[in-house]
């Protein structure tokens, strides 16, 4: 059955970008409602935006959601991340300005405070998107490919000059809590030159050394070094699992990223969604749901850092 989050839940941190205060509450909602995120800070006109990817104004930063009025919040990869990955299909979500918090970086912390709080059972069947056909984009540095699967399994290959990333390449079947297990307590990370780069143009102004991995070259300059030693491969999946979750539903399908990020898989959706014949909607059986992120999550599994 679809799911909900039993009480409301609040994180309060900094806008990673802006480098502001900022609150966010994940509240119950019914069944088939999604999840939508609810603009707090604003009293008038349409405060609600709805986490799909249509909604999707394309960023290679992070994810934006902006609305028909203009309305928009960002940086809501790791928020959405922790529900998918927690097997929560509807919420909404307030906040009290234009940015998610960063808090550590990671999934982490919205995944231990969604297991803590709990999920509720809904009276309505889960539906998921079955990938058919193979659908792939490419860019001029790299491509995204959706295939068929029987759950939601994800390879993902990067490659960085800098020698404390270097090559990384990682494959996981993200049932049975391998999200939480495997991805949540991944941090984002950047070269110090990107951030160089992003505080010149008034970007990256909450970023700290203790919520992202910042490398130089060899060396790691964050204080108490990785939390994997593939910690940077792990978050680029962490953010896939997060920008497919926009699909509004499940996908039953292989995802396979080479050098992508925010806005490859995006189009990656679209190219999905207009491709004839490449989906179908299904109801979830027990059996396909164990193959699903989210089921079977003890509280032991959670990362020692949420």
């Amino acid at each position: 059955m679809q799911t909900t989050v039993r009480a409301p839940i609040t994180f309060d941190g900094t806008g990673l970008h802006s480098g502001r205060p900022a609150r966010l509450t994940i509240r119950p909602a019914g069944a088939d409602h999604g999840v939508r995120f609810r603009r707090t800070d604003i009293s008038l006109g349409d405060t609600i935006v709805p986490a799909r990817w249509d909604y999707v104004e394309r960023s290679p930063l992070c994810t934006r959601i902006v609305n028909d009025a203009g309305v928009a919040v960002q940086t809501i990869e790791h928020v959405m991340a922790a529900l998918a990955g927690c097997g929560v299909y509807n919420a909404l979500i307030d906040i009290d300005g234009p940015e998610v918090p960063i808090l550590d970086g990671s999934a982490a912390p919205f995944v231990r405070g969604i297991l803590d709080c709990g999920l509720r059972r809904l009276q309505a069947p889960v539906r998921a998107i079955e990938i058919l056909t193979a659908v792939e984009v490419q860019t001029a540095t790299g491509w995204a490919r959706l295939s068929p699967g029987r759950g939601l399994s994800m390879g993902f290959h990067i490659a960085f000059d800098d020698a404390a990333i270097g090559t990384q390449v990682k494959k996981l079947d993200l049932s049975n809590g391998t999200f939480v297990r495997e991805l949540s307590d991944s941090r984002t990370f950047c070269r110090q030159s990107d951030v160089d780069a992003m505080h010149a143009q008034g970007l990256a102004l909450g970023g700290t050394l203790e919520n992202a991995v910042v490398v130089d070259g060899d060396r790691i300059l964050s204080p108490g070094g990785l939390r994997h030693s593939d910690e940077a491969v792990r978050h680029k999946m962490l953010d896939a699992v997060g920008d497919l979750a926009l699909a509004g539903c499940p996908i039953i399908g292989h995802y396979e990223g080479h050098k992508a990020g925010h806005s490859m898989t995006n189009l990656l959706l679209h190219a999905l969604f207009e491709t004839e014949g490449a989906t179908r909607l299904v109801e979830v059986d027990a059996g396909t749901r164990a193959r699903l992120p989210g089921v079977n999550i003890q509280p032991e599994e959670i990362p020692a850092v949420a």
